[in-house]
């Protein structure tokens, strides 16, 4: 494959979408010819960065691929780590690239925009001489088992609860719902709250409460999550920001409260079920969520945003509808992969069902020896197997554990194999260094609500 300048050769390409490009392969190729070096860091909260002395060409004839390589490694931080605030060090000119993409009307005003947000300060990208050092305050999260506790999981396509008293799920429930589809938070509300009576009606009292939620959250605060997409800036501010604690209120006064991305949800329940550390944790879903347990088995307030994280380099890769970029791993590792497959399998799905239902149908499919759906599964094992690659440069992993409704059944089997094979034929070494896992299907499908449960620590 060659794409602006760059020649680089991919081993496994999928069977379903022979125009992927694995950004890995071609970062990879891109840094065999690139000499002149040039310095990114990622600010975010408390002082903390994140920092990668790398290169570029700068050259004329390699502008292009020096401009693409740089955007989309700016990219990858800030949705990996978090930031408001980017350094450039090295090269004026990209410098200023970098500042127009990333502002109002730029090609990436999306991140701009929502780093704003979710930071509650301007987005800057300044120029420095010297790149600021890496900076990282990990810290110890959940493994508390004492005492009877809820544990909530709240997806796109259904909510999870789990009532768990002494470390053991007493009941574990799942509800459809279409929380990103519904403009009243009373609609969200509702759900949560229901959910959360439900578990507590199954122990002798509610000691603390956890929660695994897609989003940024702030001192338990909603900041910004795709679940309320649908919800308006003043009903959010007004209605959503504090709901998980004023859900809380109602099950009791003063209960721990405990709110967690979902990504790092599913890395601290890969982590106490492994009984290890550096542990990376896909969550495959309606989105791809992302959560890392470092090598001192510490949370590390990464983002870990793993679904606006760039996987392909094809320009003609499906277009998020959130955030309006290509490539990006949520139309990889989620049930929209899935979903944006089959018609190249030959299976044509119904337009009225609901993204979930339509999941559900190729999931019957694979439960009967479909080998259609299979190539699917296959498909999706080949883009993973890829992105692992792509991630391990940024984390330090020892084990990778995939979970989500994506992955229930045989499919999810097929997907790990498939990304196995992957990894030992195009990156022998890194494969010798980690694992990959897939839980029982129970926990697959309500491990994160057990986890969660075990975000709080009681008092």
């Amino acid at each position: 494959m060659n794409y602006l300048g760059i020649e680089a050769s991919v081993r496994n390409l999928p069977e379903l979408d022979r125009d992927f490009f694995p950004l890995y392969k071609f970062n990879h190729a891109f840094l065999a010819s690139a000499k002149k070096t040039l310095g990114v860091a990622v600010e975010r909260s408390g002082g903390e960065m994140a920092a990668v002395h790398t290169f570029i060409h700068g050259t004329a004839d390699m502008l292009d691929a020096d401009r693409y390589y740089i955007r989309r490694l700016v990219k990858t931080l800030l949705w990996m780590k978090g930031g408001w605030r980017v350094y450039i060090s090295g090269d004026g000119d990209m410098y200023e690239y970098i500042r127009g993409c990333f502002s109002a009307g730029g090609c990436q005003e999306f991140d701009w925009n929502y780093f704003s947000k979710i930071y509650e300060r301007p987005f800057e990208v300044v120029y420095t001489d010297t790149l600021p050092e890496a900076k990282d305050s990990p810290k110890p999260a959940g493994g508390h088992f004492d005492g009877c506790r809820i544990g909530f999981d709240a997806g796109g396509s259904d909510r999870k609860v789990s009532a768990v008293i002494d470390g053991e799920a007493v009941f574990s429930e799942e509800v459809v719902w279409f929380p990103k589809t519904n403009a009243d938070p009373k609609y969200h509300y509702d759900g949560i709250l229901q959910a959360m009576k439900t578990a507590a009606s199954h122990m002798p009292r509610v000691d603390g409460i956890g929660v695994s939620s897609a989003g940024v959250y702030v001192d338990n605060r909603i900041m910004i999550a795709s679940l309320f997409l649908k919800v308006s800036d003043e009903d959010f501010d007004k209605y959503v920001k504090n709901m998980y604690l004023d859900v809380a209120k109602e099950i009791g006064e003063n209960i721990p409260v405990e709110v967690a991305n979902d990504g790092d949800v599913t890395a601290l329940a890969g982590a106490m079920d492994l009984e290890d550390d550096s542990v990376l944790g896909v969550a495959m879903g309606t989105s791809e969520a992302g959560g890392y347990v470092d090598e001192q088995g510490n949370i590390t307030g990464w983002l870990n945003e793993l679904a606006f994280v760039p996987v392909d380099f094809c320009k003609n890769a499906m277009v998020d509808e959130w955030s309006g970029d290509y490539g990006c791993g949520v139309k990889y590792f989620s049930q929209d992969a899935v979903i944006k497959l089959a018609p190249a399998a030959g299976i044509e799905l119904d337009e009225s069902l609901s993204p979930a239902e339509k999941l559900k149908v190729v999931q019957k499919l694979m439960a009967e020896g479909d080998e259609r759906a299979a190539k699917i599964y296959d498909t999706i094992g080949v883009y993973f197997g890829y992105a692992i690659a792509f991630y391990a440069e940024f984390y330090k992993i020892k084990h990778v554990l995939i979970m989500g409704r994506v992955t229930s059944g045989e499919g999810g089997v097929i997907l790990l194999q498939k990304a196995q094979e992957v990894l030992d034929t195009e990156f022998p070494e890194l494969a010798k260094t980690l694992e990959l896992h897939i839980p029982d299907e129970s926990s697959r499908r309500v491990g994160q609500s057990v986890a969660a449960a075990s975000l709080p620590k009681i008092k």
